[in-house]
């Protein structure tokens, strides 16, 4: 599957025609030599023996992703870089074709011209793409419990919640510029409007402009709705911007007391007609919930929002492993019903992790079933939740997690041979919910989910350097309660996890507490920064404040946004 003859990062093309003989160089033509590892020179200690650069937002599905990553491999190894650092779908190896490991090798060998090391990026767990890829059951489920159903026609149905709605979400009730039923709307007549003219239905939408006149740039709009606990809704809105800046202003949400029940972006663009926004949320224990939308901290244009809705949205993407069991009771709760004698799975048609606008599943009753027309039931189950863009968790007490990631670890290290690898435990914003990981101490948990990774990895490579994203393992970062939708707390996290672990400390300003922190408890650091500013002001910053410490290994280029003009740069403070 993969054909590279030089295999070893550490072994770069132009680097064993210099040093070879003309006899290692024939065999290696043959393809009867097999490369060892030729290490790179690099300083003993200090800040210079890791220089990294992240490359990300390539996922090899073109030949123009190898000659851009390639681009700027070549920009690394002019600025003394010695490692690449590459996310781009390696944790799913068993489901690539031919173009994808001949794109693979080519980025290896760019990486061995220019005498770096490839270092693999790959597993995440926060954004737990890869190995949804190969089985989305593997998400965390958030529970639903207890929902009711009527048996009609051998199917059962789900009774939908019909106290959870919006008073005027069509904004059709209005005295002037002040609509009804709202429990606040920013600035009537100043910055909220009426408009009859232009609405996506009924006779008026609600129209934002002028958020300057609003001390904040603020133009929102809150009620207040009542809510059955540990059910799954979903919200929807029409909406329609016009030179809108910046457009990342808008927002769509549901609070249950201080926390967001689901987190999400949504991209809108300077100027469109009408779209939909939606998304699903778990009320989880609230029985009301604040939902939220409009512009916060806007500049210039106009907004309109228009049908604005709320329903319970049944039992959609049902997940089925044995963390997230489906339950099927009489309605008093007597009668235990049984999936495969007296029901058939409930599953979703159209099951899909990322999208909250999934058909709801039918419960299809079997023939012989104690199960009858007519009958009340209630249905318990699991779903996803898709937070901020296209983040969905995966559950870590899951055994069949680390069944795929043994033959997928396999697989990177029989085809790339690295040295150094990083682990995605970066941003876990799911987890403790459930039944395979509810009981659990989540601290506990993520450092048992690294030490596996680690133990397998070391199955097929005893000497390789492991390296994780460091926010889940810092008190001063993500490792706390209350942190998104965990149920749980992280604190403690590093106490769980192996010592020889090197934590890769990311953000754009430098943070001394937690740089402190890692030094204090024993940990090596690779410092992760830069995050796309305009200057190397921050990463000047960085290197002055590290350069005491002993345990800092060195340093990696960080960008989100592939701005790699600064790479140059940010070499030249290395040296």
């Amino acid at each position: 599957m993969f054909f590279p003859l030089l295999k070893s990062p550490g072994c770069a093309a132009h680097f064993a025609c210099r040093k070879a003989s003309w006899t290692v160089l024939w065999l290696i033509s043959v393809g009867l030599f097999f490369p060892l590892w030729v290490g790179y020179a690099q300083p003993e200690s200090g800040l210079t023996r890791d220089r990294f650069v992240w490359i990300f937002g390539w996922d090899l599905s073109r030949d123009q992703d190898v000659a851009e990553i390639s681009k700027v491999l070549e920009t690394a190894g002019r600025s003394g870089f010695n490692g690449a650092v590459i996310a781009c779908g390696l944790d799913t190896l068993s489901k690539r074709d031919h173009d994808f490991f001949r794109r693979l090798d080519r980025v290896q060998s760019a990486c061995q011209s220019n005498r770096l090391e490839l270092i693999p990026s790959f597993f995440s767990i926060g954004y737990g793409g890869g190995a949804l890829s190969i089985d989305p059951n593997l998400a965390e489920g958030l529970p639903v419990s207890e929902a009711p159903f009527v048996v009609e026609n051998a199917e059962g149905h789900f009774v939908s919640d019909a106290s959870a709605q919006l008073k005027n979400g069509g904004f059709e009730d209005f005295d002037g510029n002040r609509f009804r039923s709202f429990a606040f709307v920013d600035d009537p007549g100043k910055v909220s409007f009426v408009d009859s003219e232009i609405k996506h239905s009924g006779r008026a939408s609600l129209r934002l402009q002028n958020f300057t006149e609003n001390p904040y740039g603020h133009g929102r709009v809150m009620e207040t709705v009542r809510v059955v606990p540990h059910r799954c809704y979903r919200v929807s809105l029409w909406v329609k911007p016009e030179n809108l800046q910046p457009a990342s202003a808008f927002r769509c949400f549901a609070l249950g007391g201080d926390r967001d029940l689901a987190p999400r972006e949504f991209h809108l663009p300077t100027t469109g007609d009408w779209q939909k926004v939606s998304f699903i949320f778990n009320s989880l224990t609230n029985t009301t919930v604040n939902l939220h939308t409009g512009i916060w901290g806007g500049k210039s244009g106009r907004l309109w929002l228009d049908d604005w809705q709320v329903e319970d949205a049944g039992p959609v993407n049902v997940l089925h492993r044995p963390g997230t069991p489906v339950r099927v009771c009489s309605e008093n709760g007597a009668e235990k019903y049984v999936e495969g004698r007296d029901y058939a799975p409930l599953t979703s048609p159209d099951f899909n992790v990322w999208r909250g606008d999934s058909t709801p599943a039918v419960l299809k009753i079997l023939p012989g079933s104690r199960i009858h027309d007519g009958d009340h039931l209630r249905v318990s189950w699991y779903h996803p939740l898709l937070l901020n863009d296209s983040q969905v968790t995966v559950c870590m007490a899951e055994p069949e997690l680390y069944e795929i990631f043994e033959r997928e670890a396999q697989l990177l290290i029989e085809h790339l041979h690295p040295r150094r690898v990083l682990l995605g435990t970066d941003e876990i914003r799911m987890g403790g919910t459930c039944q395979a990981c509810g009981h659990r101490d989540m601290a506990e948990l993520l450092g048992e989910c690294v030490t596996k990774q680690e133990q397998i990895l070391r199955r097929y490579a005893p000497d390789l350097k492991v390296y994780v994203w460091s926010d889940m393992f810092d008190p001063h970062h993500n490792a706390h309660g209350d942190y998104y939708l965990v149920h749980g707390d992280f604190t403690g996290s590093w106490k769980y996890v192996p010592q020889d672990v090197v934590m890769a400390v990311w953000g754009g300003e430098p943070n001394p507490k937690s740089l402190q922190f890692f030094r204090d408890n024993g940990f090596s650091v690779l410092a992760s920064c830069y995050y796309d500013a305009d200057n190397l002001d921050a990463v000047k910053a960085w290197i002055e404040m590290t350069r005491p410490m002993k345990n800092v290994r060195g340093f990696m280029f960080t960008t989100w946004e592939r701005k790699y003009d600064l790479l140059p740069g940010f070499g030249k403070l290395l040296d």
